[in-house]
C-alpha cells in the first residue's frame, strides 16, 4: 500500500490581497508552500507527492519551490482546474497509484499540521476509506437565513475539517468521476463520500493547523514561527 499526497495549490488568493498567490508568500524563510511540502517529504510513510498548480505557474513552481528546496519525492506538477474539485481530479488522474493506495489530500497554505498525526490518518483512511483530521469547533454555531437566525446546532456535535483527508484511492477516483457525472461539486473530498453514502471517519487534529487564506491568518502563523508554537 502506497501513500501518494496531493497538494492543491491553484488558488488565486484574492482575499490575501497580495502581488502574488498566497502559497508563494514567505513564512519565517521560505515561501508556505514549501513549508507545508516539507511536512511530507520528510515522512517515512509517503512515496511520492503531487503539487496541483495553475497551469502558467508550473515552471515558477518548479523553479522556486520543488528545486530550490530540492524536494526528492515531489514526482510531478499537474495543472488545475476551475474549481477545487477539478484541481484534485487531475492530480488523481495524474499520479498513477493502485486501487488500494492511500491518497493524501493536503491545502498547500496548510503548513502547521502535526506530521506525527499521519500514520493515524493514513490507517484510518485504509480501515473506513475515508478520514477527515478536524478539531471540535469552540464557538456556538447559528444557522442563519436572510438575517434572521433559524437555530442552533448542538455544538458537541459540530467539527471544523480541516485536512490533510485521506481515502482510499480507487474509491475518492470512483466518486470524482461519479460527481463530474452528474455535476455535483462538494467543498471538499469528504463531501464526495458523504454525497454517495460512504462512511468518513473524524481524527482529531490540531487547532494550530490554519489554513493561510488572510492577511490575518498570515499575521497568526507569523506568530506562531516567532514564538516557536508551532508543529
Amino acid at each position: 500500500m502506497n501513500v501518494i499526497v496531493l497538494i492543491p495549490a491553484a488558488g488565486m488568493g484574492r482575499r490575501m490581497g497580495a502581488d502574488c498567490n498566497k502559497q508563494y508568500l514567505n513564512l519565517a524563510d521560505r515561501p508556505i508552500l514549501a513549508h507545508t511540502l516539507a511536512l511530507f517529504d520528510d515522512h517515512p510513510r509517503v512515496e511520492r507527492i503531487y503539487i496541483i498548480s495553475p497551469e502558467d505557474e508550473i515552471p515558477y513552481c518548479r523553479q522556486k519551490i520543488v528545486d530550490r528546496y530540492a524536494f526528492s519525492r515531489v514526482r510531478g506538477l499537474v495543472a488545475g482546474g476551475a474549481e477545487r474539485q477539478d484541481s484534485v481530479r487531475n492530480g488523481l488522474h495524474s499520479c498513477e497509484a493502485a486501487e488500494d493506495d492511500i491518497v493524501v489530500v493536503h491545502d498547500g497554505v496548510r503548513p502547521f499540521f502535526p506530521p506525527q498525526l499521519l500514520e493515524g490518518v493514513i490507517e484510518t483512511a485504509a480501515r473506513v476509506g475515508g478520514c477527515v483530521v478536524g478539531v471540535p469547533v469552540k464557538d456556538t454555531i447559528k444557522e442563519v437565513e436572510a438575517g434572521m437566525i433559524q437555530g442552533t446546532p448542538q455544538r458537541s456535535r459540530l467539527w471544523q475539517a480541516q485536512t490533510p483527508q485521506a481515502f482510499r484511492f480507487g474509491l475518492l477516483r470512483d466518486l470524482h468521476r461519479r460527481a463530474a457525472d452528474e455535476g455535483f461539486c462538494g467543498t471538499d473530498d469528504a463531501s464526495l463520500l458523504e454525497h454517495f453514502g460512504y462512511p468518513v471517519a473524524m481524527v482529531e487534529g490540531d487547532y494550530r493547523n490554519i489554513k493561510i487564506t488572510t492577511p490575518e491568518d498570515l499575521v497568526l502563523a507569523r506568530a506562531f514561527f516567532a514564538s516557536g508554537d508551532c508543529c
